[in-house]
């Protein structure tokens, strides 16, 4: 049967983060999935020109967005859904074991008193096998932990768009150190998106490409199957957390971590003003291990 939707894809450059909207043809109704907001850490400055890209596609087609779609906290940007919210609506939801990560961090930050680890910062929590409807296509809900506990994929209409949990096949698999990741939980998560059918097109968050190639999001199960390089038909659980766990070790933190995590529990808000009016981000010192630096832009 032919798709029912459409998808489109917006590259930044400077996170290597791949945004999607997804919409339904017949009543132009959208999702937007992982949007960004631009923060340039030497001044401390935030800016929307990734997500204005975006936007002016929203617009440009006619659409009404319903769902602002986010796989999961990220650590390498600032989630642009509040930002997106703001100029177009839309409910922004996240799994709803977004709560273990808020507790997590709101202890390493000391996050203020009044910031609640209950995903009330969210308009909806989904469920793992939760169905909605972007228009008059259903989708599905996935839980795919291992990368964060709280990571999701998204099915729809024959496509899934699958967060960090697995990149393109020449570059792997997500990264399972971040506090609350596990090795296991994340080879499991990835075998249930390869369980899919072998047509499925696979949507990944981030591509890191190497030197021979251009950024890439756009793959399918069955190309996953054959020749991702960590998780590919064949290599079992134990070789890959052995792989897992050694490549971990060796990768820098990345480098927007600790400003983007603040934001991002909070669904893309910025931490409250201080009375001066301007809000500030908390910057843990000694707090999170120190790892060997992986030299290149590579973060899996």
């Amino acid at each position: 049967m032919a798709p029912r939707t459409t998808t489109q894809g917006f590259f930044d450059p400077n996170t290597w983060t791949v945004s999607y909207v997804v919409w339904d043809r017949a009543t132009q109704r959208a999702a937007v999935i992982d949007p960004v907001l631009d923060f340039d850490f030497k001044s401390g400055h935030t800016s929307t020109a990734s997500a204005d890209r975006l936007l002016a596609y929203v617009r440009d087609k006619g659409l009404q967005v319903d769902w602002i779609l986010e796989t999961h906290a990220h650590a390498d940007h600032l989630s642009g859904a509040r930002y997106v919210q703001a100029q177009v609506g839309g409910l922004i939801a996240i799994g709803e074991n977004i709560r273990t990560v808020q507790a997590t961090f709101k202890k390493l930050y000391n996050l203020e008193r009044g910031f609640l680890p209950d995903g009330s910062q969210f308009d909806h929590l989904f469920k793992d096998g939760d169905v909605f409807r972007i228009g008059e296509v259903e989708a599905t809900a996935m839980l795919v932990p291992g990368h964060t506990p709280a990571d999701m994929a998204y099915l729809v209409d024959g496509s899934v768009f699958v967060g960090d949990t697995l990149f393109m096949p020449d570059v792997g698999s997500a990264r399972a150190d971040f506090p609350g990741g596990d090795a296991r939980q994340l080879y499991a998560s990835m075998r249930r998106l390869l369980d899919l059918p072998p047509a499925t097109t696979m949507y990944v968050c981030h591509d890191y490409p190497p030197s021979t190639r251009q950024p890439r999001w756009q793959t399918t199960v069955a190309e996953q199957r054959a020749h991702n390089i960590h998780v590919r038909d064949g290599i079992g659980e134990d070789a890959f957390v052995a792989m897992r766990t050694a490549r971990d070790s060796a990768l820098e933190v990345p480098t927007l971590i600790l400003p983007s995590i603040q934001v991002n529990v909070r669904g893309g808000q910025l931490p409250p003003p201080d009375d001066n009016g301007v809000a500030y981000l908390r910057i843990p010192l000694n707090a999170l291990p120190v790892h060997q630096h992986l030299e290149g832009k590579q973060q899996t």
